[in-house]
């Protein structure tokens, strides 16, 4: 579902570009809105969420499609936790769709899906890594890597219950909007690959702004 924002950039609390294949680690306050904007078009934003007070409660794919009884994610998404107690809604949305299934490129992937030459080139699970390795005061290890939200990404269902890794839905100036509904560690690997058409072999950077 189409909805556009209220909110005005001008009037953000924080911004901050996040280049293609780095990371972005940040506690939202529970009661202000995030914003992930899409500056270029078809980027992926592969996104974990987790309860800042208390990190053993994370986002759970499960526990949210389950509730809403879809497996896509659009303004008026409630994202549960996997203790399915409410964590964030999107409140606004201007790309329409955003895939819960697809999962995050690793080196892993990157071999079975592309070549084994290609099981060296950076991905989503590296930039995590990196990202909790650099900011040990969140305690968070290789264990606390769980279900992620690839924003912007289109990955239908086919009829026979698979997974396609289609063109990109989303263009530049797209956004997807979030009110935190408990303090939440947002960690965001802004997606490096390069193998993948979707969005045309060309990763390119995403903005974050909050307002409080």
């Amino acid at each position: 579902m189409i909805k556009e924002s209220p909110f005005k950039p001008d009037d953000a609390a924080f911004r901050q570009v996040v280049p293609a294949g780095d990371y972005f680690l940040k506690v939202v306050r529970a009661g202000e809105t995030f914003r992930i904007l899409d500056l270029e078009g078809n980027q992926a934003a592969d996104t974990l969420f987790y309860n800042a007070d208390d990190t053993a409660e994370r986002y759970s794919a499960q526990d949210t499609v389950r509730e809403q009884g879809n497996v896509y994610l659009t303004a008026g998404s409630v994202l549960r936790s996997n203790r399915n107690r409410p964590m964030l809604e999107i409140t606004a949305d201007t790309c329409g769709r955003h895939d819960t299934l697809g999962g995050a490129c690793a080196t892993e992937s990157n071999t079975v899906r592309y070549d084994l030459k290609k099981r060296c080139m950076h991905a989503c699970r590296d930039s995590w890594m990196l990202a909790i390795n650099e900011h040990e005061e969140y305690g968070l290890d290789k264990r606390d890597i769980a279900h992620n939200i690839n924003f912007f990404m289109n990955v239908p269902v086919t009829a026979e219950g698979g997974l396609t890794f289609a063109d990109g839905i989303s263009a530049p100036g797209k956004y997807v909007e979030m009110k935190a509904l408990m303090n939440t560690l947002v960690l965001i690997s802004n997606c490096p690959q390069l193998n993948n058409p979707c969005n045309g072999y060309d990763p390119t950077p995403i903005e974050v702004l909050i307002w409080h």
